[in-house]
């Protein structure tokens, strides 16, 4: 039998880990044993959040899921179109994250989501 066979492996997902969580920000630190992943949500116009998942794995983990996430990500690509980046910073004082439309007061104004 041959060893060069891919392994193949029975993932169970509980209910709870199915639905998912939502986040938009991901904090990333290391040291020389580990990479820390910690996901959260920042919401306008509150302040505060938590981290709502960590993440712990070792160098050559985080390494094996980059390759990961750059391959998948240019299969969605290839599929659906590039993925716009917004790479400039927020200005001071600019809120983050999705705005709420505010109504326009004639018929010449617009509005911005």
């Amino acid at each position: 039998m041959s060893n060069n066979q891919p392994q193949q492996i029975n993932i169970q997902i509980g209910e709870k880990e199915a639905e998912g969580i939502y986040v938009n920000l991901a904090i990333i630190s290391h040291s020389p044993a580990e990479f820390i992943f910690d996901f959260t949500r920042v919401l306008p116009g509150i302040p505060k959040t938590k981290v709502y998942a960590r993440v712990i794995m070792t160098p050559q983990h985080a390494k094996s899921f980059l390759n990961a996430l750059k391959e998948n990500v240019a299969k969605y690509e290839s599929q659906f179109g590039e993925i716009k980046v917004i790479s400039e910073p927020p200005k001071p004082n600019q809120p983050i994250g999705f705005q709420p439309q505010t109504e326009a007061t004639d018929e010449n104004s617009t509005t911005t989501a």
